[in-house]
């Protein structure tokens, strides 16, 4: 068991972890569109079509996780006999995605869900639960699919309803990690968790302008917290504001005294290209997942890049609130990972 200056609470919402946590490897498994995008080549494996081999799109998602979680193994050289817990979530209803899987790795499940914060919810709790002595070895994963999601956020695929610029394409794919204590691969240091911020917008085809808050709220605390500012770091993303509210997150932050210009990144943005028909930009529990446990992770082990920090973007809405005519509620968790330590 971790002793009491192992880790530590910095005010209410950081967490510092003083052990060696290290997020000691890491697989990702896209679509095709993820897989004609730019960073095509930090993914595992990428399936050529959105069903992956399976009769429906749930099962397809499924088949994603499986694939992260499975490629996972083989990388680190273990099986799911040496993994003590996995912390996972997805955008389905009763994390629908995470249980099948779950069930078939037979590894105990901590089910998560933070919409598409849900990346470094999973990252932040397993680095916390592996801290603590709780687990040796933990994973953490999410996933999402475009038509999954469609299909329980707005309207199917086969209908052909109009979106609006400011719309999002949520990524097909899903992100694996594993954390451990020492051996290699970049350092977990930090956990900022957020608050839930409700600005009031009820378009669910305007999740940017939505979560952009929150992360603003995440990022303030993370510094403050732990005296750190942009420069500390030589990236940082946030999770899937995309083009529309990647803009007014700058803005808010430059407010506060903090730009971010020299080191700011969104995931969203990242993983298509400019040209690919996506509308404002990814979104998701993948976007920021397979962007962190692909390109950023790659980045990190190479030396390329030293400090990051990964703040996940999301938007707690439901098919139900939001029809009933409730804003959305949204939320954002940051992790600092330190390669080169």
């Amino acid at each position: 068991m971790a002793s009491q200056n192992q880790a530590s609470r910095i005010n209410r919402q950081t967490w510092h972890f003083a052990q060696d946590v290290r997020l000691q490897a890491s697989a990702v498994a896209v679509g095709p569109k993820e897989g004609e995008g730019p960073l095509a080549a930090f993914f595992d494996k990428i399936h050529d079509d959105m069903y992956a081999g399976q009769q429906t799109w749930e099962d397809a998602e499924r088949q994603l996780l499986e694939d992260a979680i499975s490629a996972l193994l083989q990388k680190a050289k273990i099986t799911g006999q040496d993994v003590d817990v996995i912390l996972a979530g997805d955008l389905l209803n009763q994390n629908i995605t995470t249980n099948f899987t779950a069930e078939k790795l037979a590894i105990p499940l901590l089910g998560m869900y933070g919409a598409c914060s849900t990346s470094m919810l999973t990252l932040a709790n397993a680095a916390a639960l592996v801290n603590a002595g709780y687990a040796n070895k933990a994973i953490a994963a999410c996933s999402s699919h475009n038509a999954t999601a469609e299909r329980q956020y707005r309207y199917p695929t086969e209908y052909g309803g109009q979106k609006p610029p400011s719309a999002q394409w949520t990524v097909t794919g899903a992100g694996a990690g594993l954390i451990g204590i020492g051996g290699n691969g970049p350092r977990i240091t930090y956990a900022t968790m957020g608050k839930v911020v409700d600005m009031g917008i009820k378009d669910p085809f305007d999740m940017g302008s939505a979560m952009a808050p929150a992360a603003v709220s995440t990022f303030l605390a993370h510094f403050q917290d732990t005296g750190r500012t942009p420069e500390s770091y030589d990236l940082i993303v946030t999770g899937d504001l995309a083009s529309v509210g990647y803009p007014i997150a700058k803005e808010l932050l430059l407010q506060e005294g903090y730009d971010m210009d020299p080191v700011y990144n969104d995931c969203g943005l990242m993983i298509f290209s400019p040209d690919q028909d996506v509308f404002a930009g990814g979104s998701g529990c993948a976007s920021s997942a397979v962007v962190t446990y692909g390109y950023i992770l790659d980045q990190l082990n190479r030396g390329v890049l030293k400090k990051v920090l990964v703040c996940a973007t999301g938007a707690l809405l439901s098919p139900v609130s939001y029809q009933q005519g409730n804003s959305i509620p949204c939320i954002a968790h940051a992790v600092a990972l330190e390669g080169g330590i």
